[in-house]
């Protein structure tokens, strides 16, 4: 099914290859090869600024989540295994302090249709009709369009450490940024003898879930792999920077 053809998704197709391909043209003489996989980058670089209010909230969030712990910890205790009376008690204290438990989840629920667009974009041999001109551009003699997966098991193999270098520095950012967000939102410990079925499993969870990003960078188009490496960047700066500003 050619996407370009849908009456909502076409236009966005349209206007996200001739933006990317107007950009390419503009670098091209000053960085050659190197163009495409920049226009993604800036193109990256551009939406993240444009969300910074909407990470603003996501800190304030969290420092409003730190500064509710103890409530919180009050509600579990008081409530017991009556899960229906905490869930009231827990949405009236996020009313009563005007904190919303969703703020949290902005910069990642408006970054998804951008990503899917970068992916769209560079997994499309055609748009409208039209040879898909983006799969022609390579960085470092891999295309955009190939993931590593394709790269390992095509004659372009040879170039394929290219995409292990950018999963590599994505996972570095995912771990120091889980270690980051570790030492800002510290779990609580648990009251002695206060077991809590299920907290091994949870925490095993909570040092992977993180990683996911580097396995779908592993099998998206390396295009959208420089998107996820240069918004996980971003969000691990910009995070450094806003937890200090905003106490």
């Amino acid at each position: 099914m050619d996407l370009s053809t849908l009456p909502l998704v076409g236009p966005l197709l349209h206007g996200g290859a001739d933006l990317l391909a107007a950009l390419t043209a503009a670098l091209s003489p000053v960085t050659g090869s190197f163009s495409a996989a920049l226009a993604v980058v800036l193109v990256t670089i551009a939406i993240r600024a444009a969300l910074v209010p909407l990470a603003v909230l996501q800190v304030r969030a969290e420092r409003d989540r730190r500064r509710l712990a103890p409530l919180l910890a009050a509600l579990r205790k008081r409530h017991g295994k009556d899960s229906a009376a905490l869930q009231r008690a827990v949405q009236e204290l996020y009313t009563n302090e005007k904190v919303s438990p969703l703020a949290g989840c902005l910069p990642v629920l408006a970054q998804a249709p951008v990503l899917s667009l970068v992916y769209a974009l560079f997994s499309h041999g055609s748009i409208g009709g039209t040879a898909n001109a983006l799969l022609e551009a390579t960085l470092v003699g891999v295309p955009l369009g190939h993931s590593l997966v394709v790269t390992l098991t095509s004659p372009l193999w040879v170039h394929a450490w290219v995409v292990v270098l950018l999963l590599a520095v994505l996972a570095v950012v995912v771990e120091l940024s889980r270690r980051a967000n570790l030492r800002w939102n510290p779990v609580p410990p648990a009251e002695p003898g206060a077991a809590v079925p299920g907290t091994a499993a949870a925490e095993t969870v909570g040092r992977i879930a993180p990683f996911i990003s580097v396995v779908f960078a592993a099998i998206a188009p390396l295009a959208a792999a420089l998107y996820v490496v240069t918004s996980a960047t971003w969000t691990a700066a910009e995070r450094a920077v806003l937890r200090r500003a905003i106490r």
